[in-house]
């Protein structure tokens, strides 16, 4: 009932706030004999961290997940796995002028107006500090996913109304942004450190593809994959649309252009994004992701306080200018998570 699990087969629950302890995430279901240790996780926890420079928040947080349980000698035994993450650079007292007012853009009153109880400091569980715990809990569903082949990677395709033309994979690591198009990641970073200067902040778009995927995932009607990878996506703070395949280009096109022609050596397009009726078809599974802007801006903005009277307000603190990248190993992560759940639901009935 209260919307903080995900899944069916393989279960994650993520807890904690932004300001509390520390966040973290329990997995049910994962199976027994999967490796796992806590530097595989570290990997992809080091990937969103905050305090990396640039465009992203000066928060100094080392995001050191420790597994409390479920693991044993580098493998999963079956039983839930625990992954803790503490909080260290918490500066509550920086948001006690906000304790009265609500932010434009944060759930700081949609919060109030369901719980009747609020939180100022900093977004609690609406922060982006929660996807570290999806993060880890993904870096699990990846240890699973590797031992069938399968791979998720995701990357930035326009940031700051800047697209990437091309798609080198390898170029992926190669700079900050996780783009494919080292020269327009170049462009990103000079929109970035203008928009900074204004106090302002950028919205981007994120791909995913998944490779290896059988076919066969995916479940009728409502439990239809794609469906699913969209409830995931969605789920992400940020993100405000989601698309699969050719995704709404789809709306403008023919039947014609828009089918797959299918010949005995496969599918000789993948307009459908890998995924047929609800149904993986064996093809790489791609997604993409609109990101809004960090909702947190230098500049003075309307808004209204718990009596309902207009007030402006500055946002100071520390904010990222663009969830991009930092939110690159999240959409990654919900992938993995779908795609595990899925696999297992599948093995389930065969």
């Amino acid at each position: 009932m209260a919307g903080n699990t995900f899944g069916k087969v393989f279960r994650v629950t993520t807890w904690g706030e932004s300001h509390g302890t520390g966040v973290g995430a329990t997995i049910d279901g994962c199976p027994p004999g999967i490796d796992l240790t806590e530097e595989r996780v570290q990997q992809e926890m080091d990937r969103r961290r905050p305090g990396t420079g640039g465009g992203a928040s000066p928060r100094k947080e080392p995001d050191k997940v420790e597994i409390f349980s479920g693991v044993y000698e580098g493998k999963t035994t079956g039983t839930p796995i625990s992954l803790v993450i503490f909080n260290k650079d918490a500066h509550s007292k920086s948001y006690d002028h906000l304790k009265d007012i609500f932010r434009p853009g944060h759930g700081d009153i949609t919060y109030l107006k369901k719980y009747g109880i609020r939180d100022h400091r900093g977004g609690g569980r609406a922060s982006a500090r929660e996807t570290a715990a999806r993060v880890a809990a993904g870096a699990v569903a990846k240890e699973l996913l590797l031992q069938h082949g399968i791979t998720v990677t995701a990357y930035t395709v326009a940031l700051g109304g800047i697209e990437a033309l091309a798609r080198n994979f390898d170029e992926i690591g190669r700079n900050r942004l996780f783009c494919p198009d080292n020269a327009a990641a170049a462009r990103m970073e000079e929109r970035i450190a203008e928009v900074k200067k204004q106090g302002n902040s950028l919205g981007g778009i994120v791909e995913i593809v998944a490779k290896g995927c059988p076919a066969g995932l995916g479940e009728p009607v409502f439990d239809k994959l794609d469906a699913e990878l969209a409830r995931a996506l969605m789920s992400i703070g940020a993100v405000k649309g989601v698309e699969i395949g050719a995704g709404f280009a789809a709306a403008s096109a023919l039947g014609s252009e828009n089918n797959d022609p299918i010949t005995p050596e496969g599918f000789s397009s993948n307009r459908s994004g890998g995924i047929l009726a609800g149904v993986s078809d064996g093809d790489d599974i791609v997604a993409r992701v609109a990101v809004k802007p960090i909702p947190s801006i230098a500049l003075e903005q309307k808004t209204v306080n718990l009596d309902n009277e207009p007030v402006t307000i500055k946002i100071g603190g520390r904010h990222d200018i663009s969830a991009i990248p930092r939110i690159i190993p999240v959409c990654e992560a919900m992938v993995r998570l779908t795609l595990a759940d899925h696999l297992l639901r599948q093995k389930a009935i065969q």
